[in-house]
């Protein structure tokens, strides 16, 4: 008996030194900085700290995958109507001298970063009106539903939503709300594009909410596209799944 009861102490030990020794060279290559907080999260258990980091990013791929997705269905949307609008080329048309984003300084700030984008497709002699698209970050589109942009743009861009409800002197669905949406939406990939943990609320508690939050409010303008995300993200989505895991360490 004695035996066996040391064999385990002495196997107990080797395993805390070894997951001390783990952490050790994880927070060296992680930073202290950045680990602090999961380690605070978690009640200083290291070894849970690690555990948490690992599913924050796979819940961080997992949600940046159905983001990707969102914002090309959105851009093709949007696309769509306002070529039916203004032309095939209405991206470039709308920052030409004279454009519909030229003469209204209000929108210069996206007016700069579609000039700037079209200038390099031009100087690479690569200009096609897909590829000037494709080099479009969410916030233009975004932005797109802003009251001075969507104005400018003949109010046209709601047409992309045929299955939204309608408004109520209760519940507004207009251009403001979904801008809201798509903010919230945007400020979701930009922490997960500059690798913010997205595993905590408005403390140091670990809390998915906002991410399920985000993850909803996409359904919902999916939805109103018309477009069967189930069908679309089906074996992509796994949100739901990895966050209740991480609720669990």
């Amino acid at each position: 008996m004695f035996w066996l009861i040391l064999a385990k102490v002495l196997y107990l030990c080797s395993t805390k030194e070894t997951i001390n020794m783990r952490y050790i060279e994880f927070e060296d290559t992680i930073s202290p900085e950045r680990m602090q907080r999961y380690v605070l999260a978690c009640g200083n258990n290291t070894r849970r700290a690690m555990t948490l980091y690992r599913y924050n990013l796979k819940l961080s791929q997992e949600m940046f995958t159905l983001i990707s997705c969102f914002e090309v269905s959105l851009r093709d949307r949007i696309n769509r109507e306002m070529v039916g609008q203004f032309g095939n080329n209405w991206l470039r048309d709308f920052i030409l001298p004279g454009g519909r984003f030229d003469t209204d300084p209000r929108v210069d700030g996206t007016r700069k970063i579609i000039k700037k984008a079209y200038e390099g497709l031009i100087r690479s002699n690569n200009y096609t009106h897909t590829k000037l698209l494709a080099e479009m970050e969410f916030g233009v589109w975004k932005f797109m539903f802003n009251n001075v942009q969507y104005r400018i743009a003949n109010r046209c861009l709601l047409n992309i939503f045929p299955n939204k409800p309608t408004s109520t002197a209760q519940n507004q669905y207009d251009n403001t709300f979904v801008f809201n949406e798509l903010n919230v939406i945007n400020t979701m990939r930009n922490r997960i594009a500059h690798h913010e943990p997205i595993c905590f609320g408005n403390s140091v508690c670990i809390d998915t909410q906002g991410v399920l939050d985000c993850y909803a409010r996409m359904m919902r303008l999916f939805q109103w596209m018309g477009i069967n995300a189930n069908t679309l993200l089906y074996g992509l989505d796994h949100v739901g799944r990895v966050s209740s895991k991480i609720m669990c360490i």
